[in-house]
């Protein structure tokens, strides 16, 4: 069923992407390919998430180690559980599309086996997972869980928060057609959870996406991983692999700039207004401005980027590749900086392997 249903949502996912076109099933080779195959193994389809970062394959492997080893690999964390955080995660960022898909696979893990709301453990945890957006409140958001799985959890945390901004760039904003209406909208929703949630049966392997990528030292901002090897490795590789990306595609000026604004940044959202952006860029060269108002737009805000930011930056010769670069060194610099806020004091004793 997994396999026919990822061939049948090729097609229809193809369309979720904007502003890049992806590679499509049947062209790719290589790299390319060898992510394809994993995610429509483990993910059970082709997530337009993961394909829209298919014009850069090392940006796209990244993305895909860091979400298999974080949301699909098995660990001490249920499924239920990393997707209450990647909903969570995912609203905190105003990000409809992952909102959409999350919320509905977590319906379908948890509504078949109970008609009772989501339980209380998992509000707690989705209270953490909001609360870890904001500097001030995630110092103090301790996780409701011991600290062994309060790794996972974070780790997937990270992955959202970098999946949000892109999701916000490139994709549409919900994987259910527009213009439905709500008793039709509704049967869609459920039979999409319902096929989510099916997908994720089955063990998926931890480590099994380490080999789409060189092995590097752990970054420091990394060294909440410690105690997990295969995740910290993943985050690891996948860190240093969008880092290549940024010192490619981002001019340094705008990487200086973007890393200074996230020292002084406390985590909440920047509002309406985007005229902070044009005061943040006006000390970079000239030629740097379009890339440093994409940069700035998606670690902090990416759900204001819009036509004219990305055309502004083509015009100075960016291909979909350099666009996806830029913004994915830019969304993992952030969700980099939120999950290092975040304190990792075991609630209780850590359970045995």
């Amino acid at each position: 069923m997994t396999g026919l249903y990822a061939r049948v949502a090729r097609r229809p996912s193809r369309g979720h992407v904007r502003r890049v076109t992806p590679v499509r099933v049947e062209r790719a080779d290589g790299l390319v390919a060898a992510v394809y195959q994993q995610v429509e193994r483990d993910f059970g389809m082709l997530a337009p998430p993961v394909s829209l970062h298919s014009p850069a394959p090392q940006v796209l492997a990244a993305c895909w180690v860091t979400l298999r080893e974080t949301l699909v690999a098995v660990g001490r964390v249920d499924r239920a559980t990393r997707e209450t955080v990647a909903a969570a995660v995912s609203a905190a960022n105003s990000c409809p599309y992952c909102v959409e898909v999350h919320s509905a696979t977590l319906d379908g893990l948890v509504r078949p086996a109970s008609d009772a709301p989501t339980d209380a453990r998992l509000a707690r945890i989705a209270d953490w997972a909001r609360a870890g957006t904001a500097r001030a409140s995630a110092r103090d958001a301790v996780p409701p869980v011991a600290r062994d799985e309060a790794v996972e959890l974070l780790g997937v945390a990270l992955a959202f928060h970098y999946l949000n901004r892109m999701v916000n760039i490139f994709l549409e904003p919900s994987p259910i057609p527009a213009g439905l209406p709500a008793p039709i909208r509704g049967g869609v929703r459920r039979t999409f959870g319902r096929l989510m949630a099916r997908g994720t049966r089955g063990d998926r392997p931890a480590g099994a996406a380490l080999e789409l990528l060189p092995s590097v030292p752990p970054a420091p901002d990394l060294a909440w991983t410690t105690g997990h090897p295969v995740l910290a490795d993943a985050l690891a590789r996948g860190a240093a692999a969008v880092d290549d990306a940024g010192r490619r595609s981002v001019p340094e000026s705008v990487r200086d700039l973007v890393a200074s604004r996230l020292d002084a940044w406390d985590g909440r959202p920047t509002g309406l207004s985007r005229s902070w952006v044009g005061a943040a860029v006006g000390d970079l060269p000239a030629a740097d401005r379009p890339a440093g108002r994409l940069a700035l737009l998606t670690a902090f805000a990416a759900y204001q980027v819009d036509d004219e930011v990305v055309a502004d930056v083509r015009a100075g010769g960016a291909d979909d590749r350099a666009l996806v670069e830029l913004t994915a060194w830019a969304s993992m610099a952030a969700a980099r900086r939120v999950t290092a806020w975040v304190p990792l004091d075991p609630v209780g004793p850590p359970r045995p392997s």
